[in-house]
């Protein structure tokens, strides 16, 4: 089956998948090993898994390469760069060979490529914010996902070259950003904008939110504003919009954040970056900071090495646990998993769930993914206790991979 984001909208509501997750919590079971510095390593059979059925599902992800070039750059100007306003304003960087690890009870007992490789990560960069939204609803700073967001915005202050000439003659150009502002936006809730069902509008890092996997070009400007909540649409600028707003609530860079809450408490390596674009520079506080990117849309996003998203994969495995520290609340996990009503595919940004089995039929359907374009995947098996990063596979191909690994421990 083809393998893609999900655009269609749906009128039913599933059943929680969290519920199916909950029963199969890996880290209800006894002596949960979790990794060191140094990943320690089983060979398959030490860990229950068929070790030719597990080499076919290595095998079947390197033969099945995207057929993207590797020269990023040129990439983009094949797909999000033939947009409007598609010009990258983030860095970009040739890709490496077709990479991935697979994680048994916590234990790597499969690796390919180059896992140590630095490369865009693109959407999956939307779990990572989601994550620090996590965090902040956690520690109480943001107090309901059903508040406005307009209510934890202030006006922005945008990094912007002096203007030459007398500001009288700019009057109608505003010296503020004011994301939330419109009547529309502000009805606009957190929960809305996790779900990608807030229907934002606005222009943001000079991207317009309909330039974005646009409609027909007679529909760019004129189409009809849809009721926060009430349709899907998978859309960066929107991301973006949240970043900024995740930004105005913990009024410090979220790579620092999502450093200290996330990254170094499961042992990820200093390797990974965070980036936003040339002109999202904010002045917050007196300080001049970034504001980061959901993605690698237009450039920027995560760049980060094959390993480290394997420990995010199972710290969500964990249902936000590591060790003893709850990272990220149960309640919070809970919700990530929960279906969207109008798209059940669809969790909190970047978490798609196996609703009905829709985006991989080989997989148990309380299965769930982390997913970017490339295709960078994190697939997350609660029922086998398994997760695995492919990396630079083609989107048809994910269910063929998928099919085989879990082959590989329904021998148990």
């Amino acid at each position: 089956m083809a393998f893609r984001l999900p655009t269609l909208v749906f009128a039913f509501v599933a059943a929680p998948l969290w519920a199916a997750a909950q029963s199969n919590r890996a880290d209800d079971k006894a002596a949960v090993y979790y990794p060191d510095a140094v990943w320690q390593h089983k060979i398959p059979t030490e860990s229950g898994l068929d070790p030719a059925r597990l080499k076919e599902a290595v095998d079947f992800a390197v033969a099945n390469e995207t057929r993207n070039p590797r020269d990023l750059v040129l990439s983009h100007y094949q797909t999000f760069g033939r947009e409007p306003f598609g010009s990258a304003i983030g860095p970009i960087k040739e890709r490496g060979d077709p990479t991935g690890v697979i994680i048994h009870r916590g234990y790597i007992v499969a690796e390919w490529g180059e896992p140590l490789r630095v490369d865009m990560a693109y959407s999956v960069t939307k779990s990572m914010l989601s994550s620090v939204i996590g965090v902040a609803y956690d520690r109480g700073m943001i107090k309901s996902l059903d508040d406005t967001v307009r209510d934890y915005v202030a006006p922005i202050q945008v990094l912007s070259p002096t203007v030459l000439g007398n500001k009288s003659e700019r009057l109608s150009a505003s010296d503020l950003l004011l994301p939330f502002d419109s009547p529309h936006n502000r009805t606009i809730t957190w929960d809305h904008m996790l779900r990608q069902t807030s229907d934002w509008e606005g222009t943001l890092w000079g991207k317009p939110d309909w330039a974005d996997r646009p409609e027909s070009p007679t529909q760019w400007t004129t189409r009809p504003r849809h009721k926060a909540g009430t349709v899907y649409k998978y859309n960066d600028v929107r991301v973006n919009a949240l970043a900024l707003a995740a930004l105005s609530v913990w009024r410090r860079p979220l790579p620092q954040v999502l450093k200290e809450t996330v990254m170094d408490p499961i042992g990820a390596s200093d390797t990974w970056r965070w980036f936003g674009y040339e002109n999202s520079f904010v002045v917050l506080d007196g300080s001049v900071i970034q504001s980061v990117s959901g993605g690698g849309h237009w450039g920027g996003g995560m760049f980060i090495n094959t390993y480290d998203m394997g420990r995010f994969g199972y710290l969500t495995l964990r249902h936000g646990k590591w060790r003893g520290r709850q990272l990220l609340s149960n309640q919070w996990v809970d919700w990530a998993l929960t279906p969207t009503p109008v798209q059940p595919t669809y969790g909190f940004m970047n978490w798609f769930l196996n609703t009905n089995r829709q985006l991989l039929p080989s997989a148990p359907p309380s299965t769930f993914i982390h997913l970017g374009t490339g295709s960078n995947v994190i697939f997350v098996d609660p029922e086998h206790d398994l997760v695995a990063v492919a990396r630079w596979i083609d989107g048809a191909a994910m269910d063929g991979f998928v099919k085989r690994l879990v082959a590989s421990a329904n021998v148990m």
